[in-house]
């Protein structure tokens, strides 16, 4: 009884390889963002808005905003354990509103450049998956911060809809990734033709840059399927979920 107490009352304590594996998809997710910054560089002419570059802006956008930011989005509950829950869920909501606006611009920059340049829109399947999965991501903010950040939602309701959101919030980061892949094969088979199969460098590049991507999305999600490395109640929170408890099903708190 006196160690279950000690249990109780200790500091959550922080699964001893949770920090390498955090680590390791940080390292994974920035070297992400640096071969994008490079295949552009090198090999597509760099970025800029006001020229034919500007679509360049698109796929640093959104591997910035949706893969990265979001990647990261979605780790808050599993790096940040012993804070305070709403200091949580606000840094797990800007994180999302950083991702979402930086998107944004990616994708007003490829209309932009497809308007200026007389091209069609929205006929491939990297862009009817790209609508998709931005319209999936704007939703799920928004419903998020209806039941989690403003104060109207009930405990109740928060907690019958948790596990949708947490569902969501994987399949849509998964939906991502699987559509940058679109998009990378899709640029490289405007831009290479026939040349690609010969081994081009830019072909090769991005295809480690494909790699880079699937392995951060793989780390990520491991980090989230893993049910021990989940983000501990606090006491405030064990104490608001008994008195619900109490209030809604006659239970009287006990020592468990």
């Amino acid at each position: 009884m006196s160690w279950s107490l000690r249990m109780e009352h200790s500091p959550a304590s922080v699964p001893a390889a949770l920090p390498y594996y955090v680590a390791f998809s940080q390292l994974l997710g920035l070297t992400v963002v640096a071969v994008t910054g490079a295949w552009l560089g090198l090999y597509r002419g760099g970025i800029a808005w006001e020229s034919s570059l500007q679509f360049n802006v698109h796929p640093l956008c959104m591997v910035i905003g949706m893969i990265f930011l979001q990647g990261d989005a979605l780790l808050v509950y599993r790096v940040f354990r012993r804070e305070a829950k709403r200091t949580t869920k606000i840094l797990h909501g800007l994180l999302h509103v950083f991702a979402f606006i930086i998107a944004l611009v990616g994708l007003v920059a490829v209309f932009d450049y497809h308007k200026k340049k007389g091209y069609a829109d929205l006929y491939s399947l990297h862009s009817w998956c790209g609508i998709l999965v931005f319209v999936l991501y704007f939703v799920q903010w928004l419903v998020g911060f209806s039941f989690f950040l403003f104060p109207g939602a009930s405990f109740s309701l928060r907690s019958r809809y948790r596990p949708q959101h947490i569902f969501f919030g994987a399949t849509i980061f998964l939906f991502s990734v699987g559509t940058a892949l679109l998009g990378l094969k899709e640029a490289l088979l405007f831009k290479l033709g026939s040349k690609y199969s010969t081994f081009e460098p830019e072909g090769v590049l991005a295809n480690v840059l494909g790699l880079l991507l699937v392995c951060f999305g793989v780390v990520v999600l491991y980090i989230l399927a893993q049910a021990d490395w989940k983000r501990p109640s606090q006491a405030e929170e064990q104490a608001l979920s008994m008195d619900f408890k109490t209030l809604t099903e006659g239970d009287s708190p006990s020592p468990q």
